[in-house]
């Protein structure tokens, strides 16, 4: 079962985001932080939805989209920012169900397309990635961080 994320369990997504951002060796876990950042996004916000995936009234992923803008296409556009399975749980097509269901989502909020960035050694999300009817794109990413100029 695939719910939004709001007041009453953000708190068992929590600890899933700590991993998540573990994985992705963020150099401070903060479960304050992450309490007050991520509470900003529900099924009733204009900036997006996180969204968990329950198995057996246990919380075994999540994800979050985000909205932005595309100048070249002059429309909105939903960015999946975040998608989490856990460990044991994973190759078992929760990834893509709750994809489909940001898909979905994003859609409903007339976002024009659902838009997401895979690090280039993480080969498992690859795969599942591979078996959607998304186009892999040619544009690299670059990030200049404020305090850097």
């Amino acid at each position: 079962m695939i719910e939004c994320v709001a007041k009453h369990n953000l708190h068992e997504v929590l600890p899933l985001i700590a991993d998540y951002q573990d994985f992705y060796q963020a150099s401070h876990i903060c479960e304050q932080k992450n309490a007050a950042f991520f509470s900003r996004f529900s099924a009733h916000s204009p900036l997006g939805c996180q969204f968990a995936l329950r198995k057996q009234q246990q919380v075994i992923g999540f994800a979050t989209v985000y909205f932005s803008y595309s100048s070249t296409m002059a429309a909105k556009i939903a960015v999946l920012n975040d998608l989490f399975i856990t460990p044991a749980q994973r190759q078992k097509g929760y990834a893509r169900q709750l994809i489909e269901h940001c898909h979905h989502y994003a859609l409903s909020k007339k976002a024009i397309r659902l838009q997401w960035l895979s690090s280039a050694d993480n080969h498992a999300a690859q795969k599942v990635y591979a078996t959607l009817p998304a186009t892999k794109s040619p544009w690299y990413f670059y990030t200049l961080n404020t305090h850097d100029l």
